[in-house]
């Protein structure tokens, strides 16, 4: 074989070896890339207890009760679907019902979400894109038409 055939064949093989290694990755994360479900979402995917995961949505108004100390329990709906959420520690100040809300944490075996941190929105007009998305999806989004 000449020296350009064994050049020809090396870069070859690194194509390959890169082209595995980008598949395996993209199989891996496929269930990762979304930013985050939401509760009607979450309940057709049926994930196993103990996944960590990104939920968002609106608090559900009169759904928020404080417990002893730090602790908050809350539901965040899509007007679709309800899923509850237990949180200990602060929230942030803009926090309140009727209000998005994206959370990180993991959903127990009794299918309430525990929350291990909790983003509100940060003014009146503001809601992350993907909850604005996914309210407009379901025809429940009250904003601006923006």
């Amino acid at each position: 074989m000449t020296r350009k055939g064994k050049r020809l064949v090396l870069i070859g093989g690194a194509l390959a070896a890169l082209a595995l290694a980008v598949g395996l990755v993209l199989f891996a994360l496929r269930d990762n890339i979304v930013f985050f479900y939401t509760p009607s979402e979450l309940a057709q995917k049926q994930l196993a207890p103990g996944a960590r995961l990104r939920i968002g949505g609106l608090v559900k108004e009169g759904a928020v009760t404080r417990g002893e100390g730090r602790n908050v329990a809350f539901v965040v709906t899509d007007r679709t679907s309800d899923l509850s959420v237990t949180y200990t520690g602060l929230l942030p100040d803009l926090f309140r019902e009727g209000q998005g809300v994206v959370v990180d944490g993991t959903l127990a075996p009794d299918g309430v979400f525990r929350a291990d941190s909790v983003l509100a929105k940060h003014d009146e007009r503001y809601m992350p894109r993907e909850v604005a998305d996914a309210l407009k999806k379901q025809g429940v989004w009250k904003g601006d038409g923006k």
